[in-house]
C-alpha cells in the first residue's frame, strides 16, 4: 500500500465518515482499508433495496477478522459503518476511488473478494449485487476474469480459466500483506482457501536432494582429527603407566578431544515473523520438518541436529527438559493462532520453554555437520534482546531473511546492524563476514524491471556506505516454498536453481572460511599437547640414560617448591576473592551514581520517541513502540555504563592488577625451573612455556567479556529479562488497562493523549525497573565473577602442571635406580617408539592442514 498517495481530499473524506478530525498521520494502511472494505459491503448490502438477516450477520462476521472485540480498531470501524451509510458514501465512486487508491492490486483483490462474500451471504449471488461489484471492480482495474473466479468460488457453479485461477492465487499470496498486518495476512489465507485450488503438477521424477559435498569432506577431516587425539590419548595413557609423563597430559588431551567431538558449524536463522523462515529451513533440510504457515509460526528456538534417532526434546526456563512426541513439537514450537493475530508478545513473554532440540538421522544438511537455530520472529519478541544473545552465541554463520515484496522495515535495519555488531564481539560500524542476507518471495516479484529494482533496494543498505556484510555472494535472492515445491517435485527450475546458487555460497563459506580455522585450531591444540609429551618424553630419557640425577638435597628442594607452588595457587585464589569483592563495591556505587541521573536521561531521549500509529485508532501499538523506543533507550544507557564504566574502567583495572600478580607467582615458579634446568639439565622452563601460551589464548581478553556483546551488552540482557516475564508485554499489558480506564472514545486531542500514553509508558517502566534491582546485583556478580575466576583456572592449570612435572620427575628418578641396565635399555628403546609415533602424528596433521586448503 502506498500511503504518499493520500491526498488531503482523502483526510477530509475520513475524517467525515468517522466523526473525527483526521489528520495525515492518522491515515495508516489498516484505516483506509477498513474505510475502503465497509464501504464496499455497505454497497453490495444496500445496492438492492434490502438488507437480509444473513447479511448484517456476514457483515459482522467478516468486519470481526480485522479487530477484536471492544478494541479500539471495532469503535473505529463502527464509527465507519454509521458515517458510510449517513453519508452515502458507497454510492460515490470517486469517494470510494480516493479511498482506495493508494491500495496495491493485490489489496484491491482481496476488497473484490470480501465484496463477493457478502452477496453470497443469502446462498446466492443478486444481479443487481454482481452489476455493482463488476462497476466497482473496473474502476478499481480488477479483471473481470478474476470477477468469474470468485463467482465461481461461492457459487459452485461454472468453468474455472486456469490462468485467471494460477494469477488470483499469486495475486492473494498472504505474504503480499504484511506491511498490513497479521489479521490482514490471515484474510488473504482464508480467502485463498475459500478459492478452487490450483492444478497440481504431476510429476514422475525422483525427490531432488540437495548435496553437500564439501560439508561431508570437512567431516572426513574432523573425524581423522578425532581418530588422532585417540591414538594421541593413548600414547600418553601408556607413557603415564610407565611413569614417562604427568597425569595432568591427559586431562589435557581430552579437553582437546572433547572439543573436537562436539564441534559442529552452528548456523542461526533470523527474521521477523512470517519472513518464511521455517519454509527456508524445510528446503535447506529438503524436507517439511519446521510447521509454516502464513501468519506468525515459531515461538520458541529450535535446533535441529544431527542423531541417531528421531527424537524431540523440549527444554524447559526452569531446568528440566523432557522427550516429546512429534506432534506435541509441532504445538510447542508453534504460537497459537490466536496470540498470532490478537497479542502475540504476551503468549511469547509467558512461554516456559527455554528451546526445543529435534534430532533426526536422516537430514543431508545436519548429518553434514550442522546444527540449526531456528528463532522466533525478533519485531514483536518482548525478550528480543536476550533471544539474539542466545542464539548467536558461538555461531559461525547467521541468516537473515526478509521479505523482498515490500521495503526493510525500520525495525529489520535496527535488526541487521545489531546483528552486524553481535557478529562482531560488539565492535560497532565493521561489516559482517558471517552474515548472510537473504531476500524471500523473489516469485512473487513477476517483471524483470521489478526485481532488479528489488535487488538494488536491499544491496543499496546491506552493501552501501555503512557496508552491513562483507565478502563475496553474501546476499541471495530466492522463494523458499518455490524450491522446496521444486525438490519435493524433483523438478528443476530458476527458483531452485537461485536456491542452489544460495546453499553452495553458504557451504563454501562454512568450509573454506570457517572450518579451516577449525581444523587449524584443532590441529594446533594437539600440537600443543604432542609437544609438551614429546619434552617430558626427552626428559624421562635422559633420566634414564644418567644424564638427568637429583641429589637427596635437591629432591628435598623439589618437594619444598612443590610446597611453594601450592601456596602460590592458594595466595592467587585469595587475590582473586579479594579483587572480586573491590570491583563489586566499586562497580555498585558506579551503578547508584549512574541510576541516580537515568531517569533525566531517559526523559530527555522519550521526547524523540515517534510512533505512525494513532493513539486513539491504534493505541496497543503505538503502546508498544513506545515501549520498544524506552527498552532501546535504556538497553543503551545500560550498555554505555557497562562498557565505559565497568568494562574500561572498573573491571579493567581490576584484571591488569591481578594479572600483573598472577604473573609474578607464574613467573616466580618459571624462574624456579630456569635454575633446576641449569643444575640438572632438564627443559622444565620449555614446557612451562607451552603451558603458560595454552592459558594465555584460553584467557578472556577485555574484548571478549560477556560473551560477544560485551559487558554492558551481557548486564542488559539480565535487565531487560527481568523476572524471566517479557519486559514489553508486562508494559504494554499494564499501560493498556490505564489508559482504558482513564479516557474513553470520541472528540479527543491526539498529540495530548500521546504524550499521555508516552508518560505512561515512562513511569510504569521505570517501575518495573527500580523492581529489578536483585536482580541487576545478581547479574553484575555473575559477570564479575566469570571474568575474574577465568584467571584462577587458568593460573590453576599452570601451577597444578608444574606441581605434575616435579613430581614425575622424583618418580622417574626413584623408577631410574630401581632398574637394572637391561630394563633401562628395553624402556629407552619404548620412550623412542612412543615419540616416533608421536612425531608420525604431526606428520599426518600437517597433511590434513594442507589438504584442508583446497577445500
Amino acid at each position: 500500500m502506498d500511503t504518499s498517495r493520500v491526498t488531503s481530499e482523502t483526510v477530509d473524506l475520513l475524517s467525515r465518515i468517522t466523526g473525527q478530525k483526521l489528520s495525515q498521520r492518522d491515515i495508516t494502511p489498516q484505516v483506509l482499508f477498513l474505510a475502503s472494505l465497509v464501504t464496499l459491503l455497505l454497497g453490495v448490502m444496500l445496492v438492492d433495496g434490502t438488507v437480509s438477516e444473513e447479511e448484517k450477520q456476514r457483515l459482522q462476521k467478516i468486519l470481526s477478522r480485522f479487530s477484536q472485540s471492544n478494541s479500539d480498531i471495532q469503535k473505529l470501524t463502527n464509527l465507519m459503518i454509521k458515517g458510510v451509510k449517513e453519508n452515502q458514501t458507497y454510492k460515490k465512486i470517486q469517494d470510494l476511488l480516493k479511498l482506495t487508491s493508494p491500495l496495491s492490486e493485490s489489496e484491491k483483490i482481496l476488497l473484490i473478494g470480501f465484496g463477493y462474500e457478502m452477496s453470497a451471504a443469502d446462498g446466492e449471488i443478486d444481479l443487481r449485487e454482481k452489476q455493482y461489484l463488476e462497476i466497482v471492480a473496473k474502476n478499481l482495474g480488477v479483471k473481470s476474469q478474476h470477477l468469474s473466479i470468485f463467482e465461481i468460488a461461492f457459487t459452485q457453479e461454472g468453468n474455472i480459466e486456469a490462468n485467471a485461477l494460477n494469477e488470483l492465487h499469486f495475486l492473494l499470496d498472504s505474504s503480499r500483506f504484511q506491511e498490513l498486518d497479521t489479521v490482514f495476512v490471515k484474510a488473504a489465507s482464508d480467502m485463498l482457501a475459500i478459492l478452487p485450488a490450483k492444478p497440481e503438477i504431476k510429476t514422475t521424477q525422483k525427490h531432488t536432494t540437495l548435496s553437500y559435498d564439501e560439508l561431508k569432506k570437512f567431516q572426513v577431516y574432523r573425524q581423522e582429527l578425532d581418530n588422532y587425539c585417540n591414538l594421541v590419548s593413548q600414547i600418553i595413557h601408556e607413557c603415564k603407566d610407565h611413569s614417562f609423563l604427568p597425569s595432568t597430559l591427559i586431562d589435557d588431551i581430552t579437553e582437546v578431544y572433547n572439543k573436537i567431538k562436539n564441534q559442529r558449524f552452528r548456523l542461526a536463522v533470523i527474521g521477523e515473523f512470517s519472513q518464511g523462515k521455517s519454509t527456508l529451513l524445510n528446503a535447506l533440510l529438503g524436507e517439511e520438518i519446521q510447521p509454516a504457515r502464513e501468519i506468525p509460526c515459531s515461538g520458541t528456538i529450535t535446533i535441529l541436529k544431527h542423531g541417531s534417532n528421531k527424537r524431540v526434546i523440549c527444554r524447559y526456563k526452569n531446568g528440566q527438559e523432557e522427550e516429546i512426541s512429534l506432534e506435541d513439537y509441532h504445538l510447542k514450537a508453534t504460537i497459537s493462532e490466536e496470540a498470532a493475530i490478537e497479542c502475540l508478545g504476551d503468549e511469547l513473554a509467558h512461554s516456559e520453554i527455554e528451546e526445543i532440540i529435534f534430532e533426526h538421522p536422516d537430514l543431508n544438511l545436519c548429518s553434514s555437520g550442522v546444527e540449526i537455530i531456528d528463532s522466533p520472529g525478533l519485531n514483536e519478541h518482548p525478550d528480543r534482546t536476550l533471544i539474539t544473545h542466545k542464539i548467536l552465541q558461538n555461531t559461525d554463520a547467521a541468516i537473515f531473511l526478509t521479505n523482498v515484496s515490500r521495503s526493510l522495515t525500520q525495525g529489520e535495519r535496527e535488526l541487521l546492524q545489531d546483528l552486524r555488531t553481535k557478529l562482531n564481539y560488539g565492535k560497532e560500524n565493521e561489516p559482517a563476514n558471517n552474515l548472510f542476507v537473504v531476500g524471500n518471495f523473489m516469485d512473487l516479484v513477476r517483471t524483470e524491471k521489478g526485481r532488479e529494482q528489488v535487488k538494488q533496494r536491499i544491496e543499496r543498505f546491506v552493501s552501501g556506505q555503512n557496508p552491513i556484510v562483507i565478502g563475496e555472494n553474501r546476499v541471495h535472492f530466492i522463494s523458499a516454498q518455490a524450491a522446496l515445491d521444486a525438490m519435493l517435485q524433483g523438478i528443476e527450475d530458476e527458483y531452485l536453481q537461485s536456491f542452489q546458487n544460495f546453499t553452495q555460497s553458504l557451504e563454501r563459506f562454512l568450509t573454506l572460511e570457517s572450518g579451516k580455522v577449525k581444523i587449524h585450531q584443532s590441529v594446533e591444540q594437539i600440537n600443543r599437547v604432542i609437544n609438551k609429551s614429546l619434552n617430558s618424553l626427552s626428559q624421562s630419557e635422559q633420566t634414564l640414560e644418567g644424564k638427568i640425577e637429583i641429589s637427596e638435597a635437591q629432591k628435598l628442594e623439589i618437594l619444598e617448591k612443590i610446597g611453594e607452588a601450592s601456596a602460590r595457587d592458594v595466595r592467587i585464589r585469595v587475590l582473586v576473592s579479594s579483587v572480586i569483592d573491590e570491583v563489586y563495591e566499586k562497580a555498585s556505587e558506579s551503578y547508584d551514581e549512574w541510576r541516580a541521573e537515568l531517569g533525566d536521561r531517559i526523559a530527555e531521549k522519550s521526547a524523540y520517541w515517534v510512533s505512525e500509529h494513532n493513539p486513539v485508532l491504534s493505541q496497543d501499538k503505538l503502546i508498544r513502540d513506545y515501549t520498544n523506543q524506552f527498552i532501546a533507550d535504556l538497553s543503551q544507557e545500560i550498555d554505555e555504563w557497562g562498557t565505559k564504566i565497568l568494562r574500561d574502567i572498573i573491571i579493567k583495572e581490576g584484571i591488569e592488577y591481578l594479572d600483573s600478580n598472577i604473573a609474578y607467582e607464574l613467573d616466580a615458579i618459571q624462574a624456579d625451573f630456569q635454575r633446576l634446568d641449569q643444575q640438572i639439565q632438564t627443559n622444565f622452563s620449555q614446557q612451562m612455556k607451552l603451558s603458560i601460551g595454552g592459558i594465555s589464548d584460553d584467557f578472556m581478553g577485555l574484548g571478549g567479556i560477556g560473551g560477544g556483546v560485551g559487558v554492558g551488552g551481557a548486564l542488559a540482557v539480565g535487565l531487560i529479562a527481568f523476572t524471566g516475564l517479557g519486559f514489553i508485554a508486562i508494559v504494554v499489558a499494564a499501560i493498556a488497562a490505564t489508559i482504558a480506564s482513564s479516557f474513553g472514545f470520541g472528540l479527543l486531542d491526539f498529540d495530548g493523549l500521546s504524550t499521555q500514553i508516552k508518560q505512561k509508558v515512562y513511569d510504569i517502566g521505570f517501575e518495573k525497573f527500580e523492581e529489578s534491582v536483585e536482580k541487576i546485583s545478581e547479574k553484575l556478580d555473575e559477570i564479575i565473577n566469570t571474568v575474574f575466576n577465568s584467571r584462577i583456572e587458568g593460573s590453576s592449570r599452570v601451577i597444578a602442571e608444574a606441581i605434575s612435572l616435579y613430581e614425575n620427575l622424583i618418580e622417574q628418578q626413584e623408577k631410574a635406580h630401581q632398574e637394572n641396565l637391561e630394563q633401562r635399555e628395553i624402556e629407552k628403546a619404548f620412550i623412542k617408539q612412543k615419540r616416533q609415533e608421536l612425531e608420525q602424528v604431526q606428520k599426518e596433521l600437517q597433511t590434513i592442514i594442507n589438504k584442508s586448503t583446497t577445500l
